[in-house]
């Protein structure tokens, strides 16, 4: 059901108070007055603290700077007569004891009149005592048929002829902005050069980094990384590459479903992080960053408000790769939270969301400590996989060192004793080898001349290994994977090894 057919429900069942979040403040009443001339051509009102009501002449300037003589309005008009009003920012007098309980009475009366007080606000804050009066409709952001409309009604103000390739990547493109940025960053292309271009994608794609800087719930992440910045992680690599194509249009012809994501879990610094910035590269996606703490806020309802947000934002920058870091410490213990119950809505939400959707957003979860993650998260059809980072073997370090020396000293590579520099850092994850490199070359660098292998295994001798520190829990994790819970990431890892002997034995 779309916004349309959902809001033109709510007035035909007379739901007296409907709360729509939305910046979009003209496209939402230019959305209003459309489903009220569909429900019997009803008349709307609309008000704003600095003009008072205004549309209808006789009418104009009520309510000027007083927002409780604006619900007074409501009752001026006869009972029978159908009308929606529109209140713009009323969110800000809702603590008001005054307006609420105006409110309250309000709701109670036109349960009984084919009216409806629609409040219009850039983002959700209602009061405990209104929680119950109140219906929150969510407007989603412009779907692809409508911004097509947009970018042609835009283009025919040139003159100049659109190639429908050109048209297609602009309307993905615009893909999760509101329409008046769109509007805003056609026109400037427009004025720039005449027309509009497909390398007009830039301007679209920084505009969007804008809008989701503003959310200030997602991070719009750029990155650079291959899937040969992975030192290992062979059975990972391979599942990965295998998916490549599986966003196209041939795959969906084949019958093959969008992938939904992954989870992620094993030891820090294994290389999970690196795997989602290194998958978006690859797969030619953007590549959206959640830190979960940002959807829990103070106000009853704007958590839910802020995750369904999330969701309807990465919904329509689809396709596209969510990377949510760390989810363990996110939902932590969900049940047992002294919040009112605010966790686990939104974790209730976020799983739903993770076995229902339909649009192609690959979920990236990372988790260290698999101990605190809710079992429900682990059910499958959350994700395509559950994988197990653990940490290198002695091959896998030493393709490790490999691709850092590539990165720091490309021509000089050959000077380093590769195979040494492996079987010397046992137990040590692939952020602890760049770590000893780092520490090498400040040991190089401070003595005017280039870090060499020795200098390498000086930096590793003064490391303790998280294994070491945390040796409880990666035992915990290794027990965990090796009991069949988790698919091992790694071909050659000291714990695929080892659960291949314990195959032969039992042989």
């Amino acid at each position: 059901m779309d916004f349309s057919d959902e809001f033109e429900l709510l007035l035909r069942a007379r739901y007296p108070l409907i709360y729509i979040p939305t910046r979009e403040e003209e496209r939402i009443e230019a959305a209003i007055a459309q489903s009220a001339r569909q429900q019997g051509n009803r008349a709307v009102y609309t008000w704003d603290f600095v003009d008072g009501y205004h549309g209808n002449p006789n009418d104009a300037g009520f309510g000027k700077r007083n927002p409780l003589q604006a619900l007074e309005f409501v009752e001026k008009l006869p009972a029978s007569a159908p009308a929606v009003f529109v209140l713009r920012d009323f969110q800000r007098f809702l603590e008001d004891v005054a307006i609420s309980r105006k409110l309250r009475n309000l709701s109670r009366l036109l349960k009984a009149q084919p009216k409806n007080i629609v409040i219009v606000s850039s983002h959700i804050a209602i009061p405990d005592e209104l929680s119950e009066a109140m219906t929150v409709l969510e407007f989603p952001l412009p779907a692809a048929a409508e911004i097509r409309i947009e970018v042609e009604r835009l283009f025919k103000s040139t003159g100049k002829s659109l190639e429908n390739r050109v048209l297609d990547d602009l309307v993905r493109s615009c893909q999760g902005l509101s329409l008046e940025r769109i509007r805003r960053v056609l026109a400037r292309a427009i004025a720039t050069h005449g027309e509009l271009r497909p390398e007009d994608v830039d301007l679209i794609l920084e505009e969007k980094r804008q809008t989701i800087r503003q959310t200030q719930i997602l991070d719009f992440y750029p990155t650079t990384a291959n899937i040969s910045d992975i030192g290992g992680l062979d059975n990972l690599k391979d599942w990965l590459l295998r998916r490549g194509g599986a966003f196209s249009e041939r795959a969906r012809q084949y019958g093959l479903p969008h992938p939904r994501g992954l989870l992620l879990v094993g030891i820090q610094g294994t290389g999970k992080s690196l795997t989602a910035k290194a998958i978006a590269h690859h797969w030619h996606l953007p590549l959206l960053r959640l830190d979960v703490g940002r959807l829990f806020a103070g106000l009853v309802g704007e958590s839910e408000s802020r995750t369904r947000q999330m969701i309807q934002l990465a919904e329509a920058l689809a396709p596209c790769i969510l990377w949510i870091d760390e989810i363990d410490k996110a939902f932590a213990g969900v049940d047992g939270r002294g919040d009112a119950g605010t966790t686990s809505r939104v974790f209730g939400t976020f799983i739903t969301w993770l076995a229902e959707k339909a649009t192609p957003v690959f979920v990236v979860a990372t988790a260290n400590n698999i101990q605190s993650l809710p079992p429900e998260m682990l059910r499958k059809g959350r994700f395509d996989e559950i994988f197990f980072v653990g940490l290198p073997s002695q091959e896998e370090r030493q393709e490790i060192f490999s691709v850092h020396l590539l990165r720091l000293r490309p021509h000089n590579i050959k000077q380093y004793d590769l195979e040494r520099l492996a079987y010397e850092t046992p137990d040590f994850s692939g952020a602890e080898i760049e770590q000893t490199l780092i520490e090498a070359m400040h040991l190089g660098f401070s003595q005017n001349r280039d870090f060499t292998t020795d200098d390498i295994l000086e930096a590793a001798s003064q490391i303790v290994p998280l294994a070491r520190t945390a040796q409880e829990q990666i035992q915990f994790l290794q027990e965990w994977a090796a009991a069949g819970k988790a698919r091992l990431a790694s071909r050659h890892s000291s714990l695929s090894n080892r659960i291949q002997r314990q195959m032969h034995q039992s042989d």
